[in-house]
Order: structure tokens, then sequence, then C-alpha cells
């Protein structure tokens, strides 16, 4: 077994369940290397919605895009994952990627914030069509402190168990606050 990075435990099932023709979003694109994956599994019948509210993501993820030769099949927009629900329908969404914490390689003190973030993620379940799932990869300690993380894993833990499947991971053995890894199924 590969020694897996949390965005590659997260792209193999990303890989998993997205099809040609899929709708998906991107919550977060940061450096838009889930945008892109999410374009090419969904192919030029697909649609990729990616929301960042740093000019910098938008930027880099158009590059990353362009430099690999994506279908023109997204939407990148400047704007708050809030705000999904204003591009898709109820129902409608194969997956949803969602990276919490701050830009690689951006300022810090622009991160996702508890608050907004269960908002969006409330959001989120009401797209998602059923057998349509929700990847999060959830970054806390140093910079990005460690409320946004409790918050967030309060929240999953409530999940209705009859509607959602929520499947939580981690780095077990790995120091200093690795990521955590989750997966929300819509059954």
């Amino acid at each position: 077994m590969k020694n897996y990075q949390i965005t590659q435990w997260c792209a193999n099932f990303i890989r998993q369940q997205v099809q040609e023709g899929d709708l998906c979003i991107d919550a977060t694109m940061g450096n838009g290397n889930d945008t892109l994956l999410l374009s090419q599994l969904c192919g030029t019948s697909g649609k990729v919605y990616a929301f960042d509210i740093q000019k910098q993501a938008l930027e880099a993820t158009q590059a990353k895009l362009t430099a690999e030769n994506a279908p023109e099949n997204y939407t990148l927009l400047l704007e708050s994952h809030t705000n999904m629900d204003k591009y898709v329908g109820s129902g409608s969404v194969s997956c949803i990627v969602f990276n919490f914490g701050y830009l690689p390689g951006g300022d810090h003190t622009l991160a996702t914030k508890a608050e907004t973030s269960i908002q969006a993620l409330t959001t989120a379940l009401s797209l998602l069509k059923k057998g349509g799932m929700i990847s999060l990869c959830i970054y806390s300690g140093g910079d990005s402190g460690f409320e946004e993380r409790e918050q967030i894993l309060i929240w999953l833990k409530e999940l209705d168990p009859h509607r959602y499947l929520v499947i939580k991971s981690d780095y077990y053995n790995r120091p200093n606050n690795p990521p955590i890894p989750v997966l929300v199924i819509k059954n």
C-alpha cells in the first residue's frame, strides 16, 4: 500500500464516486488540485463549480486547469462556499469536496471558520443526490487552530444515521495534529 497523504486518500474515493456526466462541486478550490480531478472525472458532459474567497486561489486554479488541458466544464467562482445553492439545484450533485484550513502558500489569517464551514456543509447535504458523497479534509493545529475541527466533528457525529453514512479516519500514529479525512454518503 502506498504512503497516502490525506488528499490522495480522499482522491481515491472521489475517483470511485464521480462518473462521466456528473455535477460536482469543489467547495474550497485552493490551488485547484480537486477542481482538476473533478473536471477530468466528470468529463466534457459533466460540470464542476469551484468556490474560493481568495483571488489567488482562483488564479492558481485557472492556471492549473489550463496547464493540464482540463475539459472546459468548470465555473470558477470568487465566492463563499456558503452560496453553493445559488448555482446548483437540490439533490443534483454527485460529489462535493472540502479542504478546511488555509490556502497552502497563502495568507494563514484567511482560513475557513467553523460557523461558515458548518453552514456550507449543511447546504452541501441538501445538494447531494441519493448516493452522493462529500469528501472532507480537516486540517487543524498551528495557524488554523482546533475550534473548527472540533465543531465539524460534533456536527458530523449528530447527522441522522438513517440518512447519512459518515466515515471518519485518522492518521493514528502521526504527530503534530495530522489532518482528518472524512466521507459523508447520502443514503
